[in-house]
């Protein structure tokens, strides 16, 4: 989502014709901005064990994502597009307060067409910065998402703009993925973010089915890309968008999964601000929030149960990679709300990821990474350590009288396709299931 844009100006110094060099920087913000040569030890998991290993997530909103920044010269310095939109240069005390605050994994949106040319070279300062901030969250062993972010104006969804636009994306990600193809599983691929028709009537519904078809073609690019990048990237998990990232039925069902040269490394993404009076609607008068109301929970239940139904269910893992609270002066009902979103989604199996925009959304002073909202990260804390109850014991049967076979694994819940065998069985008196759980964690998944 976007933050009103405020102008943050800074002294830079210029060092070279046509480029900027990195300014403004804190002194004290030293960092490594180089990409592994060799390649990291892989843990070779499948993408349902790393979003279990997922506790909760933060996003750098509005940072390296910030873009349209018309105000610039061309070729700006790498610091005046990172702090176009008001936040102050990303320093790793910043992600050190995130991992400390209990966030375990970052999304680290970023827009790469503002800072590449006509045939859609990323200059190579911009990737510098890129990969120094993914790597203050390596330093800080966390699971980390990176996309593209706000580059609509290159990749569109028509058919009339399919070639140029599947030509831009592939360029882009060539890059991205030969750059990062040597760090391990924890760092994941997102495709894009939010794709979409910008302005279209039917943007944040889903789209049309020839957008979504659209849509659909950029994501073997994407497969093709980085399986054939090397490094680590053969076995890299990968984050696919639906349209505009919705959870609508049209833009959810209408998402295909593109066919992959390893099974078992893909993750479904969507983004869901509900209810929307409370969450997205900025009117200050739309603050209250209460888990005992129907019509404040019943858009939380839906938007999460439609990807637990598509994807959750048939053992896709999905990740909520946006989702968030307009600040209303309303700590208290928003903490409330955030502990209730993330129980919820988690007992669906889905993981969640904060946006925070340093603005309507914030919850960090980035200024001074004090945490500006204590209560609300306390609610997402716990809601992603929620324990469930699942009621009195049972007693376990002597013996199993029928096999359900294989099933998808999940932090909080095991998932069965039943076979028309088991149905008959279930059907039958005083037929039980009967699961016991003595460990949250597979050993060995989570590293």
């Amino acid at each position: 989502m976007k933050n009103i844009i405020k102008i943050f100006m800074c002294m830079a110094l210029i060092a070279a014709i046509g480029f900027g060099i990195t300014a403004c920087s804190d002194p004290d913000n030293s960092g490594n901005s180089a990409a592994p040569s060799e390649q990291q030890p892989f843990n070779d998991i499948t993408a349902a064990q790393l979003v279990s290993c997922i506790k909760i997530g933060w996003n750098l909103g509005n940072s390296l994502d910030a873009h349209d920044l018309t105000w610039l010269p061309p070729n700006p310095p790498v610091a005046d597009m990172e702090t176009g939109w008001g936040n102050p240069v990303i320093t790793k005390a910043m992600i050190t307060a995130v991992k400390n605050a209990g966030f375990n994994a970052i999304r680290i949106p970023v827009s790469w067409d503002k800072a590449s040319n006509s045939n859609h070279v990323i200059r190579a300062d911009w990737m510098a910065r890129v990969t120094e901030v993914v790597n203050y969250a390596v330093e800080n062993d966390m699971y980390i998402i990176l996309n593209t972010h706000h580059d609509e104006h290159i990749f569109k969804f028509s058919e009339a703009e399919k070639t140029a636009s599947l030509a831009a994306f592939r360029k882009i990600w060539e890059q991205i993925a030969d750059n990062f193809k040597n760090y391990n599983e924890k760092l994941i691929f997102e495709g894009l973010n939010e794709p979409r028709t910008k302005g279209s009537a039917q943007e944040w519904s889903g789209g049309t089915e020839a957008e979504r078809a659209v849509l659909n073609a950029y994501y073997p690019v994407f497969i093709d890309v980085v399986r054939n990048s090397g490094g680590n990237n053969d076995k890299r998990i990968l984050m696919i968008n639906t349209y505009a990232a919705s959870t609508s039925a049209a833009a959810v069902n209408g998402l295909t999964l593109p066919a992959d040269t390893i099974a078992n490394k893909l993750i479904a993404s969507v983004h869901a601000y509900e209810p929307y009076n409370f969450a997205l609607n900025e009117n200050a008068a739309l603050n209250t929030w209460s888990s005992s109301n129907p019509g404040d929970t019943s858009p939380i239940h839906a938007a999460i149960d439609n990807v637990y139904n598509k994807f959750v269910s048939k053992g896709i893992p999905v990740i909520m990679g946006e989702f968030g609270a307009v600040v209303k002066d309303n700590e208290s009902a928003r903490a409330q709300w955030a502990q209730y979103y993330v129980t919820y989604a988690a007992g669906k199996g889905v993981k969640c990821v904060y946006w925070d925009d340093g603005g309507l959304f914030k919850l960090l002073n980035r200024q001074n990474n004090q945490w500006l909202f204590p209560q609300v990260v306390a609610g997402l804390m716990n809601g992603a350590n929620s324990n469930y109850n699942p009621g009195e014991p049972v007693e376990p049967p002597a013996a199993n009288s029928g096999d359900l076979g294989n099933y998808a694994k999940y932090e909080t819940q095991a998932v069965w396709q039943l076979s028309s065998e088991n149905v008959t069985l279930a059907k039958t008196a005083g037929a039980k299931l009967v699961l016991i759980l003595s460990a949250v964690h597979m050993v060995g998944t989570c590293k």
